[in-house]
């Protein structure tokens, strides 16, 4: 089972819409390429079912994992800690630099917008933390020391 704003799932459904209007698109290539005779030498009705294919399984991982979905309840959330969904600025215990991210599932991560998937190093470190409290990470690179600043929804 896997969590889901209801943005990501929405984001979900949308592309299994599309994916399923493709399906047409797919289908009508292939009755296309079969109109021109010999199958065993037609190239593009071979390129046509490989596609038809990789649409079939991707379309089928898609509403596997929509059916799999959760989305997550705000209102049974503590907001006093740091969870799934949390805003939270940081201080870098080593160079007083500051941060704010959002901690996100991992389909929703985005670095560059500061939203870090729940399952990276940092979000698990983070998890479960108060403000004023200390998180000790370990990184590759060595360890992380955050000051959790405030924690927003």
């Amino acid at each position: 089972m896997s969590y889901y704003t209801e943005e990501a799932l929405q984001r979900l459904m949308a592309k299994l819409i599309k994916l399923k209007q493709e399906r047409h698109q797919v289908a009508e290539q292939l009755r296309s390429a079969s109109a021109m005779g010999d199958l065993k030498e037609n190239a593009e009705y071979h390129a046509a079912k490989a596609a038809q294919g990789s649409l079939e399984a991707k379309i089928a991982s898609l509403e596997q994992e929509l059916a799999a979905a959760k989305p997550l309840d705000m209102q049974r959330m503590d907001a006093s800690r740091i969870s799934i969904l949390s805003k939270v600025t940081v201080r870098n215990q080593h160079n007083g630099h500051e941060a704010t991210y959002s901690i996100v599932p991992s389909i929703e991560a985005d670095p560059k917008q500061g939203k870090i998937s729940v399952t990276s190093p940092v979000a698990r470190g983070l998890l479960g933390k108060q403000t004023g409290q200390t998180a000790t990470i370990q990184l590759p690179k060595g360890e992380l020391i955050l000051e959790v600043l405030s924690i927003s929804r």
